[in-house]
């Protein structure tokens, strides 16, 4: 059985930032000031990724070199702090190789999809699913580099309150501009592709 999904293209998830943030938005959790204040903080992020971010020549030659068409599905949230700081990247390895549409699917509009694509039985974001041209998945990747996951894990396991987290976080992402992840990406294009 193949599950279906809504999706967005980059313009639309841009766009619907600034829905949420003019209070358009019909969805309850936006009524919520800490979760608009995500929204804006994670558009801020994305907007300075967008503008800052360098791919590495290798894997930017790996990306080009993907000689057959592919799907890349990107389940992601605007109000998703990881997704802040991986999406962009993502989003720009697709932009260099034409035969790569990336399509964005809100993860809480499509969670019958998003069940297919756990992490340790959760609902974490932000997932990349890579698919050939006949809709099987190639790989996938996320919710964040594995040493963010790791990073994540060890602030749980000691209890640290949500600011502590995402102040922890925020730091590691500021430190490794992408580095990790990219090597990830790539290792994964290798393996898979």
């Amino acid at each position: 059985m193949v599950l279906t999904y809504s999706k967005l293209t980059w313009e639309e998830y841009n766009a619907l930032f600034d829905f949420i943030l003019e209070g358009k938005s019909d969805n309850e959790m936006y009524k919520n000031e800490e979760y608009l204040n995500y929204v804006k903080l994670n558009k801020s992020r994305m907007n300075r990724w967008i503008k800052s971010l360098t791919i590495t020549d290798s894997l930017e030659k790996k990306v080009q070199a993907i000689s057959s068409a592919q799907k890349w599905i990107l389940i992601t949230e605007p109000w998703c702090g990881d997704a802040a700081h991986n999406v962009p990247f993502i989003y720009k390895l697709a932009q260099l190789n034409p035969l790569i549409s990336i399509e964005f699917v809100l993860r809480d509009k499509n969670t019958e999809f998003m069940d297919n694509y756990l992490t340790n039985g959760g609902r974490s974001i932000p997932k990349l699913i890579v698919r050939d041209t006949n809709d099987h998945d190639l790989f996938t990747w996320g919710p964040r580099p594995v040493q963010a996951q790791e990073l994540l894990a060890r602030l749980k396991a000691e209890n640290a309150d949500l600011p502590t987290v995402m102040n922890e976080l925020q730091q590691w992402y500021n430190s490794d501009k992408g580095q990790l992840l990219m090597q990830e990406i790539e290792s994964l294009l290798e393996t898979n592709i």
